[in-house]
C-alpha cells in the first residue's frame, strides 16, 4: 500500500514540475508571473514553494526562471544570485528599483 501511495506522489510531483516547467518556458522575454501564479496555472495554487524549488533546481537555458518573482515583486532567489537575476531582467526591459518590479502589472505576462 505503501509503494502505491508513494508511486502516485511521485508521478503527480512529475507532472507538476513538467506543468511548471512548460508553463515558464512560455514566459516571454520582457514579462514575468509570479510564484502563485505558475503555481496555479501548473493546478495546485497552494503550492508557490514548490515552483520556487523547481525553478531553485532549474539549469535549462529553455527554462527562464529569472522571469519568476514574488508576490509583492521581489526577485527572490536565483542560482546565480540576484544581482544576476536583476541584470538579466533589466536587460530584458524590466524597470526594477532595488530588488523590486517598479510597476508589477506593467511586466506581467498575461
Amino acid at each position: 500500500m505503501a509503494k502505491e501511495i508513494n508511486k502516485t506522489r511521485a508521478k503527480n510531483t512529475s507532472q507538476f514540475r513538467t506543468k511548471v516547467l512548460e508553463i515558464v518556458s512560455k514566459i516571454p522575454k520582457g514579462k514575468i508571473m509570479t510564484y502563485k501564479q505558475v503555481a496555479t496555472l501548473a493546478g495546485n495554487p497552494l503550492a508557490s514553494r514548490a515552483v520556487g524549488a523547481i525553478m531553485n533546481k532549474n539549469r535549462s537555458p529553455l527554462v527562464p526562471c529569472h522571469r519568476i518573482v514574488s508576490s509583492d515583486g521581489w526577485l527572490r532567489g536565483f542560482a546565480w544570485g540576484l544581482n544576476k537575476k536583476k541584470e538579466i531582467l533589466q536587460q530584458e526591459g524590466i524597470e526594477i528599483s532595488g530588488y523590486t518590479i517598479k510597476d508589477l502589472n506593467k511586466f506581467m505576462a498575461k
